[in-house]
Parts: structure tokens; sequence; C-alpha cells
């Protein structure tokens, strides 16, 4: 029976040039297919778009290919067959549904088995649920071999993205191998390490072998072979069947007159030479070779005795390459084989497949090039939302006003970026749990339309913070959990704190009220005005009400302020901006008639650090002075180097002659990201400490300070001078968003979300051509606003990287 399955989808690719097997029901042969108890694959439609054109497509190619399993695929048009409970409700049209008899085994999302290779991989694996074990850890799968050990031996895949062509080859074994070994599938990275794969970010797929089956004691562990080939179904049918041929076969006749299992799956075979005095030490080094070659090669002994044998007694040892003649030689050693074998004869056979494998994952960057693929892997596995309340028309606006704070996460399941966020938002939401009076949900767009429209929720993921009686608030921070965490606590302090006194103030600046919140920023902005009936207190506190979350802002509006800027060329009203204790205060004027919208940028600007350590969390803020960057590389702070460097550039800096650039450095031990981009500014490392200019508005070009110079303050501003006036050629180069690079070259932000991936920014659906993106878009697109009892959010859009 399995020789039947095996051939139906070794052939299972040719299946489009077969006759279609896509079966329409009506109502009545609906119910007679419920009552015969077989799988079904069934989608409820009423009428076609084109999106719905394209998966048709699809579903009528899975027919064929899954009538092989005995899994019939069938449509039903509710335009002419309205069945109950299936042609009605929002999520018509959007979704398939797995059948036994009339029970549902499980319902798909369109987008999840969005060809035919996701169609048929994910219907096998629920067919298969019981038989193929998911795990998502070591210790799951240790338990797993345990159950094993004496029973039977284990198939590990690993599918780093489900609904591929990999993910069906392994299901596909699975239903053929399923009753003869344990089939497990995994998609983490931490199996990966387990099993040793030293690059566990690595989006190519594998297989291991895993021996339990001979394993008698608990406590050893099962050998583990790895699949060398890319995951394919015919590889998969050639391995098991390597791993179930004998270790070492003996024989009596010449290599050549061999006959074993290794060359019908066009493996290398390699041949020993036996000698009757030294046969015991020979089947001891053929059994130590074939174990290291196990998989990848199989050996033969050949016992010299016999007179069947006639090759010289000058080779001891010959192998033979698939399609190819036997080849003799002399081995003098174990290592030799070896090296033969690792380094140059498998070789061949490994970079071809290296090659198919980037040609083949070189397609997943339609998905979404600036989300890693670790995101859409676990696209169909949707994250335990149990600390978040998921939200509907029925309970948003009761949810929404009767906690202090209501934090919603307004997204799409099929987004990879809003599955990307999830994690982290499910994380904050754990580590709030103690915190009364804050709650955090979570709008699924694709399902309540109408929350996402009157919330005027145009880009995914959005979060925005609700009070009662007050207007929503949209959160522009990086998406990852230490950012939104302290988000949500500093949004439970007032905003801004109103002060009766200067021993209040002192206190807001440096004592118990400062420390209250120091954990959360040393920052604080203070308003000072001569009296509350100053025209600009209702500006700056509603841009109080704006920061919130973001700043931690005091108003000090009293006759008392004059105080504070006494001996200072500033009148009130000022704003006051203290970095910590014993930092000396800043204190800046406060335009007349500034709307609240100024007196946001104004505060943003002036709580910007004057020569900044750039962190990926802070990047974008500075990024939006739009100045070219001065930045600094290094290694060590602590070293007296690194410090003799950042006094040298303070130096200029306090007098002014670097206003016209934005002064500011990279720690490569926090931010070990920093390499990267000094390596793809420069196409190498120079040494450190270095500093370069990026001129981002004017060109793209970028300068390197000479290595063999000083790093002093009067060479420094030499060769600024020099830069500015055309005398240095740039080191390196950043290409124009608008044209594409004549090699790739450097993307600031991308490299350090590659450093941190749940840092994506918030940002709009991005565009992109092609049938399945534009698609996309459309989905993207939020209804127009309508009317609705709760404030509407803030108009100011989140804020979104910037591209150097």
């Amino acid at each position: 029976m399995s020789i039947v399955y095996l051939v139906a989808f070794l052939f299972g690719l040719t299946a489009e040039q077969c006759s279609s097997e896509l079966i329409e029901d009506s109502s009545q042969s609906f119910m007679e297919r419920m009552n015969t108890g077989k799988t079904s694959f069934v989608y409820f439609g009423n009428h076609v778009n084109p999106t719905i054109e394209l998966f048709m497509e699809q579903l009528e190619r899975s027919a064929d290919a899954l009538e092989d399993y005995g899994i019939s695929v069938v449509k039903v048009n509710c335009s002419k067959d309205p069945i109950a409970n299936y042609c009605t409700g929002e999520k018509l049209m959007t979704k398939a549904h797995l059948f036994r008899g009339s029970e549902v085994l499980r319902s798909f999302d369109i987008d999840t088995v969005f060809d035919v290779n996701a169609i048929v991989s994910h219907v096998l694996f629920s067919v298969l649920f019981n038989e193929v074990r998911y795990v998502h850890t070591p210790a799951e799968l240790l338990r797993v071999e345990n159950a094993a050990k004496q029973n039977s031996d284990i198939v590990v895949g690993h599918i780093p993205v489900l609904g591929l062509p990999e993910h069906r080859a392994l299901m596909e074994a699975a239903f053929v191998y399923g009753t003869k070994y344990q089939f497990v599938q995994t998609t983490g990275s931490l199996v990966l390490r387990h099993m040793g794969v030293v690059d566990s970010s690595s989006s190519q797929a594998r297989l291991w072998f895993l021996h339990c089956k001979g394993v008698s004691r608990q406590s050893d562990p099962c050998p583990s072979i790895p699949m060398r080939k890319p995951l394919k179904t015919i590889n998969i049918h050639s391995f098991l069947q390597l791993m179930e041929a004998p270790l070492v076969t003996e024989a009596v006749v010449d290599p050549s007159e061999v006959d074993v299992v290794h060359i019908h799956l066009s493996v290398p075979v390699l041949y020993l030479f036996s000698q009757p005095q030294t046969q015991h030490l020979d089947r001891a080094t053929a059994q130590t070779l074939a174990l290291q070659l196990h998989g990848e090669a199989g050996v033969v002994l050949i016992h010299r005795d016999s007179p069947n044998v006639k090759t010289p007694l000058k080779y001891n040892a010959a192998y033979r390459l698939p399609q190819e003649d036997v080849k003799y030689f002399t081995l003098n050693s174990a290592e030799e084989v070896m090296k033969l074998f690792k380094e140059e004869l498998v070789q061949e056979h490994k970079i071809e497949d290296e090659e198919g494998d980037e040609e083949h994952w070189s397609d997943l960057d339609i998905l979404d090039d600036e989300v890693s693929e670790s995101v859409y892997r676990d696209r169909d596995h949707m994250q335990d939302l149990e600390s978040v309340t998921e939200l509907t028309s029925d309970t948003f606006q009761s949810t929404v006003t009767q906690n202090d704070i209501t934090v919603v996460l307004f997204y799409f399941k099929w987004d990879a970026v809003c599955m990307a966020f999830i994690q982290s938002y499910i994380e904050v939401a754990d580590a709030l749990e103690g915190v009364s009076g804050v709650e955090l949900a979570a709008v699924d767009c694709g399902e309540w339309t109408d929350i996402c429209g009157d919330q005027n929720v145009t880009s995914f993921p959005t979060v925005m913070i609700y009070r009662p009686m007050a207007a929503a608030q949209p959160y522009r921070g990086m998406l990852g959990t230490k950012s939104l965490h302290s988000f949500i606590l500093l949004s439970l302090v007032s905003s801004p704190s109103h002060l009766s006194s200067s021993a209040e103030v002192m206190s807001f600046l440096e004592g118990d009220l400062y420390n209250k919140h120091v954990y959360l920023s040393a920052v604080r902005v203070l308003g000072l005005f001569s009296s509350t009936q100053d025209t600009g207190v209702t500006s700056f506190v509603e841009a109080a009400r704006l920061l919130r979350g973001e700043t931690i802002l005091g108003l000090f509006a009293h006759k008392e302020a004059e105080q504070w800027v006494e001996g200072l060329s500033v009148n009130l009203p000022a704003l006051l901006v203290s970095h910590g204790p014993g930092v000396p205060y800043k204190v800046y004027s406060i335009p007349s008639s500034s709307s609240p919208t100024d007196h946001v940028s104004l505060i943003k600007h002036v709580e910007l650090d004057h020569f900044p350590e750039l962190t990926v969390e802070n990047l974008p803020w500075y990024l939006e002075l739009g100045k070219p960057l001065l930045l600094l590389f290094i290694r060590k702070e602590d070293s007296t180097e690194s410090n003799k460097s950042l006094a040298e550039i303070k130096r200029p800096l306090s007098s002014g002659q670097l206003d016209s650039f934005l002064p500011c450095w990279i720690h490569l031990g926090r931010t070990p990201v920093g390499r990267s981009i000094l390596e793809k500014y420069l196409g190498f490392v120079p040494p450190l400490p270095a500093l370069v200019i990026s001129k981002l508005r004017t060109g793209g070009e970028v300068f390197l300070f000479p290595p063999e110079r000083p790093l002093m303050a009067k060479n420094i501003l030499q060769w600024i001078y020099d830069v500015e006036h055309g005398q240095e050629q740039p080191a390196g180069l950043i290409p124009d968003g608008k044209r594409g690079p004549p090699v790739p070259f450097f993307d600031f932000l991308a490299i350090m979300d590659q450093e941190a991936p749940t840092y994506a920014t918030q940002r709009g659906p991005k565009m992109k051509n092609g049938g399945r993106e534009s698609n996309r878009e459309q989905k993207h697109e939020a209804p127009n606003q309508k009317q609705t009892p709760h404030p509407s959010p803030n108009p100011q859009a989140p804020r979104q990287h910037s591209e150097l």
C-alpha cells in the first residue's frame, strides 16, 4: 500500500496536466457527503473576485493531488445552494473547511492555503494531527524520543515556512511512512540548536532520522542522522531507504559485481578489502567509517579470502560515484577516507544542493523583504491571546471606558508585521498583569472592519491608548516589548504634573517626585509660565496630553517661575529641560502664540541629547532632524582612546562649530550591529575608533576620517572643512531609495531591525507589484471614517522608519 501512495505523490507535481477532480456540491449532495464519514476539503462562496479566482485555480489543482490520499475537494455555490451555518456571516468567502463526515476538523483562512502546496500540506497535517507530533522546544522532542525508544524510529522535519513545497513533501512522506516511523514537525530555532545546527537563523528546511528503536535504556540518546540533500519528496524517500539499509554490507566478489541499495539510490559507495588475518580489525574500521558516512555513502566490506575477488593486492579500497565506474586506491588511514568523501567527492553534490536552496529561498523575498523569515514561518500558528482581551463590535465601547487605561492593538492575522509584534504585545500584557487600571486588548481588523473604520485606523499594526472621556492616543514608538511596556507605565504618570511651589519644582527635577519615576526616564521637561492665566498654558497642557507616555512633563504656572530663568537670556514662558541630577539645566523660550503641535515639536526637539549614543530605539527621532551625521564608532567606552575621542568631539560641539551636523556615536559593545553598519558604509571595518560623515539628504556620500591622523578637535574641524569644500573623496555611497543601487548597499534601520526584529516600526502596508500583493493592498485599506460615540484618534500618523 505504501508503494501505491509513494508513486502517487512522487508524480503529484504533474497533477495540473490531469483532468480536474474538483466537485461542486448542491445542498442535497453536501448533506449526503456529511453522512459518509469521509474526509473532504470544502469551500463555500457566492461570487468570484480576482482574489477568489486565484484561490479557486489553486483549489482545483489541489483536488487531483488530494484525491490520491482519499480526500475530496469540494466547492459549494452559496448563491444557488445557501447551506445553513456555512453560507452566512462575515467569514463567508474567506474560509475553507476540512470535514471528516459532518465534523469540522479545522477551518483555514484562504490566505493561509494560498496555493496547491499550502493546501496539500495543511490538509494532510490536519488529517495526520494525531500521528505527526508538533514540537516547539527540545524538551518536547525529548519526550517524543523517550516514548519511541524500543518501539519505532523518528523522522524530524524542521520547516521554517509552512505551506511551501518542503512542508508538503514532509506531510506526504508522513502519510506514506507514518505507520512505520514517528514523524515530528517543528518550526522553532530552539530545536535546531538542539539538533546541532550552529546557525539557527537559517531559512533552510531540514530533516533528521533518529534511531530510537534500537535504544533500550531511557538515559541513552537516540543517534541522529541529518539528511544532507534538499527536503524534497524523492530525497526523503531515498534517505529513508538508506536508513533501513545495513550499516555495513559484506561481500565476497569484486566491487563492480556488488549490488547494494545505495547504487540504485544514486549514493556513493565505499569498498574496503579485508584480509583473513585482520578481519576483526577491518570489520571494526568499516563500522566506524559507516557511522561517520551514514546517510551520505554506503560501506561494503569485501573479503579477499574468496576466490571470486580478483582485485590486485596493491589496492585496499575503492569507491563508486553515481553513474560512474569503480575507482581503486590505496588507503593509509581512516582520515583519508573522510577527507575524500566529505571534502572532495560529496562537496560537489552539496554545492549543487546549496545553489538550489538559494534559488528557491530567493522567491520568498516577495512575502515581505523587511521582515525576517521567522516572522512569516509561523503565520498559521496564532499566538495564545489568553492575557489579551479580544474585542468585538459588542464589547469595544464598554471595554475602553471602564479602565483608567485601555491599550488596544489593531491588527490583521495574515500580516507578517502584525504577527511579529503580537508576541511582544503578549509579553507586555503578562508583565502588566498585576498593574491595576490597565487592560490590554486587541481587535482583528480582518473580522471587525467596522471598529477599525470607526477608529480611523489605516496602518497595521496600530496601538491606541484609550482613557474615559478623552480622545484616543496613538502609540508612535518602536514595536518592541521594552518600548511599549515603558510607554504604558509612563502613560500612568500625570501629564503634566501640576506644581505649586519652587520646592515641588526641585522635587520634580531631582527629589522625591523625580525618584518615583526615574526607572522610566531620566529626562524631565518643565513648562514655566508666570500664571495660570497665561495664554500658552492651555496649549502646553494639550501638548502634554499628546506626549503622555513619551515624556515626563511638569507645569509650574506661578509668579515664582521667574526665578528659574533669572540671569539667563530667556523670558517666560519657557521650557526647562533636566537630564538628571548633577547635569546642568537647559532653558528655552516658548514662542508666543504656539499651538499644541508647536509645543510638541519643541518639546521633542529640546529633550534630545546634543551628542547622543545612537540605539535602535532612539534612532528615528534623531534622523528626523535631517542633519548630516558626524558619527563616531567606538569599541569600549571606558577605554582611554575611546574617552579621548569622545572628548575631542565635544570640544567644538560646545562652541557651536558643529551645529550643521548631528554629532553622535555608536558603542559596538551595546549595539553590536554597528559593526555591520560600518561595514556597509565602507565595505570594510577600519581601525576603531572610526569617525565618518554621512550626508543623507545631499547625495548620500560617506566620508571616513583618515585613520592615520590623530582624532583631535583641530584635525576633525579641518577634515570637515575639506569635506564641505570638495577636497575629500567619499569612501562610500548611500544609494538614493528612488533609484536602484549598482550593488546591494545600505539600509541603516533594516540592519538594526535584523539585530532586534521585534523593533519593526509601525507603518502602512508596503506597496508591491503583483497579484497577491495588490490584493493585500486592498485589504489593508480601512473603511471611511464613521461617527462613533468615542472620540476619534489624534490625526497624527504613527511614526514611520526613515531610511538612510
